[in-house]
């Protein structure tokens, strides 16, 4: 199994900035490409930014040259740096990972997620 831990989830003014990380434990040996998620309220729950085991990203049109994803192999860490939020970027922000292997008959993990508010 692997257990995530996000941190860094506040209240912030728009137009701020704001960095969450994403700290993976257990069979971290396994884990391939990791990613952030967000699901606002009243909406579905959406892919933010993932990267890949050697540092290929991918982005929502949304959070493009305004976020910044990064991976710590060594420490098995994601962290997600935002800037310039908006009040639209107001979610729940969850970690994911995917493994290259099965691990009690799961390739995948989820965070419990951690509140981000955008006041205007």
């Amino acid at each position: 199994q692997v257990q995530l831990v996000e941190s860094g989830g506040k209240s912030v003014q728009a137009g701020g900035s704001l960095k969450l990380s994403c700290a993976a434990s257990g069979d971290t040996e396994y884990i391939a490409r990791m990613g952030w998620y967000r699901q606002a309220l009243g909406r579905q729950r959406e892919l933010v930014a993932e990267i890949t085991s050697v540092g290929t990203s991918n982005y929502a049109d949304s959070v493009k040259g305004r976020f910044t994803v990064s991976r710590d192999n060594a420490k098995n860490t994601l962290d997600l740096q935002m800037n310039m939020l908006k009040p639209e970027d107001t979610a729940v922000y969850y970690c994911k990972v995917n493994l290259r292997a099965i691990v009690n008959g799961r390739y995948y993990f989820w965070g419990q997620g951690t509140q981000v508010t955008v006041s205007p």
